[in-house]
């Protein structure tokens, strides 16, 4: 399965505190038929939010892509086709980041591994078995 990990949950791989997201999304990272992938969107999400002081990151923000290549998850560039689609199921957000997330996923063919709410019940996200 093809999966694009939201900024909640990139942030925590990346601080080393995975044990904060939870028995089935850990299972889902350690399941090697997956493939993982980190959009630009949620490194910019990370960056804005670290620099304002509103959300700390256990690891150096400059080393980030890096550290989640080594991990094997790719990343993903913001193309033309994700800036300009049509989601089919409008999300119970405006935030622009989240619908970039779900474009990406509709574009790529991709799920959305979230624990936002909001976010989780749309038909892009992964849901647990």
């Amino acid at each position: 399965m093809r999966l694009l990990l939201d900024s909640n949950i990139v942030v925590p791989i990346a601080s080393k505190e995975r044990d904060k997201l939870g028995a089935q999304v850990n299972l889902l990272l350690n399941a090697r038929a997956n493939d993982f992938f980190v959009s630009v969107a949620s490194l910019w999400e990370i960056a804005i939010k670290t620099r304002l002081g509103k959300l700390p990151l256990n690891a150096p923000l400059q080393q980030l892509p890096a550290a989640l290549s080594a991990l094997g998850y790719a990343i993903v560039a913001i193309d033309r086709h994700h800036a300009i689609e049509d989601l089919i199921d409008q999300p119970d957000t405006n935030d622009p980041f989240d619908r970039m997330l779900l474009a990406q996923c509709q574009v790529e063919g991709m799920r959305l591994v979230t624990t936002d709410r909001a976010l989780m019940r749309h038909p892009l996200a992964w849901r647990p078995a």
